[in-house]
């Protein structure tokens, strides 16, 4: 298996885990999952002014959440990560450092839109056989539409945001120090 076929199988345990532990998720969560992982976190950036003051902002409001790793992984490869903020501000790790790797990672990752419609086509299937919730014909209808929108970024669903309180960076693995790239047991 080759190309978007190793990386689709892939992204297959991506989705099938984050159900796991998002079962009320909707279809713009399972979209914004798969955007995320293809296409990392250009579009969360306007300037690093902004960037900083988000996070300092986020930091202060976010609250009590569900349990989640601090590291997680979200690209078929494991190389584009979801930092959870209460776990990794809970493990003291150095808020300077995290928001150096978001940065780095909207200025020099270049995500691919081929992953992006094959994450798409993998939701379908898994909807399909009957994962969690997800409604197959809506997830169709929303991958046709963002598709020809260009694929642009969603927020959350309402009912994520109520229910799951996320509070996370995306960012890419390899622009992460050393001691924080790995999940602590």
């Amino acid at each position: 298996m080759t190309g978007p076929q190793r990386k689709t199988r892939s992204m297959r345990g991506v989705l099938v885990l984050h159900a796991a532990r998002h079962p009320l998720w909707g279809v713009e969560d399972v979209y914004k999952l798969i955007h995320q992982a293809a296409m990392g976190s250009e579009h969360a950036v306007i300037n690093e002014a902004h960037a900083r003051s988000w996070l300092a902002r986020e930091l202060k409001e976010m609250g009590c959440g569900p349990d989640e790793p601090h590291v997680d992984p979200i690209s078929p490869d494991g190389e584009i990560v979801r930092i959870h903020l209460r776990p990794y501000i809970g493990l003291g790790l150095d808020v300077e450092c995290l928001l150096a790797a978001f940065l780095r990672t909207a200025r020099e990752y270049r995500g691919s839109t081929e992953l992006l419609e094959c994450g798409l086509v993998e939701a379908s299937r898994l909807a399909h056989e009957g994962l969690g919730s997800l409604d197959p014909a809506q997830i169709d209808r929303f991958a046709a539409k963002v598709k020809a929108t260009g694929f642009p970024a969603v927020h959350h669903s309402a009912d994520y945001v109520a229910r799951y309180r996320p509070a996370y960076r995306v960012v890419a693995r390899a622009f992460l120090p050393v001691a924080v790239r790995r999940p602590i047991h």
